[in-house]
């Protein structure tokens, strides 16, 4: 039985959020200000996001009756994909 089996079998389940730009309060702390204004316009929605609009993606994922049959999935976060 492979590694990944026995974790379902187990009641394991194994996901994961990717965010890219995300504000916080310690932006500034590390960046210029020219990089904090353009921090995030390399996005689709040219912005960062806010902690709020990706927190519901954790919640998604922990809770067993929103997620239960779901398992070995990264949850890309980055505000859209250009092109295409």
């Amino acid at each position: 039985m492979a590694t990944h089996d026995v974790r379902v079998v187990r009641g394991a389940r194994v996901n994961a959020v990717a965010p890219g730009a995300v504000w916080t309060p310690h932006n500034p702390s590390d960046k210029s200000s020219k990089d904090i204004t353009q921090f995030g316009a390399q996005t689709p929605m040219k912005r960062p996001a806010q902690p709020e609009e990706i927190a519901p993606a954790y919640v998604f994922l922990a809770s067993a009756l929103c997620s239960s049959y779901i398992t070995g999935e990264t949850l890309p976060i980055i505000g859209g994909y250009a092109g295409g």
